[in-house]
This record gives structure tokens, sequence and C-alpha cells, in this order.
């Protein structure tokens, strides 16, 4: 029986990761580096090596590379701001669910954007708690997050679900033992999710399926 749902936030809950593309994208073309949309797929949503890979590909020190974090950071908190990123149909699809299941968000964002995203979402009273970067020592794909999810609900690995959008988060849940239903974002519509539960092409559909 299904207790529990846990919930990626950036592309699931908030249209927001092409927003983490540019500012990625325009922090590396200051330093002369080009990255495109499949570029930054492979990289960030499946791999998760991140800005990682071109710090060691141009030999950064250490500094540089939290240079380029920290700049990163701040545009993408510019981006953010004055708007509301909630994807069609989660608000009412959220409160259809809500009181039915325990439900949670395990996120790859930082605290500080998440918080920035959800100012004026309207969509935590939806759930009982938020499980961000800085809350675990490996991220997706590794599956420590879902770990700590499950054992936030309070509930067993076959009463649980989760609900992403990438490849790297679908390897996170599959390596936690969970199911996973997959909603594709624009970005990730094209991956392969053949290890997915269900494959949904809306958010509105979730309920029809549970």
């Amino acid at each position: 029986m299904l207790k529990a749902i846990l919930w990626d936030n950036d592309g699931v809950l908030v249209d927001t990761e092409h927003l983490y593309f540019l500012a990625t994208r325009d922090t590396l073309a200051a330093r002369g580096i080009e990255i495109s949309e499949g570029q930054y797929l492979d990289l960030f949503l499946r791999q998760s090596r991140g800005i990682l890979h071109f710090a060691r590909e141009h030999g950064w020190p250490g500094e540089e590379l939290e240079a380029v974090r920290r700049e990163r950071g701040a545009l993408y908190s510019e981006l953010l701001r004055g708007r509301s990123h909630v994807i069609d149909g989660v608000g009412a699809v959220l409160a259809a669910l809500h009181g039915r299941y325990r439900m949670g968000i395990v996120t790859s964002s930082q605290r500080e954007h998440f918080d920035i995203i959800h100012e004026t979402s309207g969509l935590l009273r939806y759930f009982e708690f938020v499980i961000a970067s800085g809350d675990y020592a490996n991220p997706k794909p590794h599956p420590e997050p879902y770990l700590k999810g499950i054992e936030r609900a309070g509930v067993a690995r076959d009463e649980c679900l989760v609900i992403e959008d990438s490849e790297r988060g679908l390897a996170a849940a599959t390596a936690a033992g969970v199911r996973c239903i997959i909603v594709p974002s624009r970005l990730t519509a094209g991956c392969a999710f053949s290890d997915a539960h269900r494959v949904l092409s809306s958010i509105r559909d979730l309920p029809g399926v549970l």
C-alpha cells in the first residue's frame, strides 16, 4: 500500500531547470567556455558532474571554482526572483493528494535557491519536510537523498513512491529501492527512462495512476 510520496523539485514542481542552465551558461561564457543544452543535460542531469567537470578540464584552483559557484549562484538567484515558477497543474494535484499520503520534497537545490523559489509558490503547505543540498553527503544519482527521505517519511521502501523528471533522479530512486514515476520536463523529454515505474506526459495524470 502506498503511504508516502517523495517529490523532486526542479522540473517536477517548478519550471526552473532552464534558468539554472542559463546561469551556468552565462557564468562559463564569461570565462570563454561554451556549453550547450545537450552538454548541460549530460553533465548535470545525467552524471551530476556539474561545474566540477569544467574545473578539472581547465585546471581551476579551488578559489576559482568557488568564485564560479558564487557567481553562478548569484545569477541564478536573480533569475528566480520576481515571479512564480510553479508548473501548471501542480497545485491542483498536490491539493488532491494532500492528507492521503505523507509527502516530502527531496531536491538537489541549494536551500537559498529553494527558499527563493517557494517564497510565493504556495506549495510548501502540502509537504511535511524538505531535504535539500547540504542535508546529505552524496547527491543524486547516489541513493542517499531518497534513503533520507524514506527515513523521514517513516515508511518502508515498498510503501513509498518518487516523482522525478531526470535520469539522475530516476537512478537515485532506483538505487534506493523505490518505485519512480517520471514526468519529463522540456530538457529531459528525450531521455531514456526504462527503469521507471511509469512515465507520464503530464503531472495532471498522477492522481489517476496512484
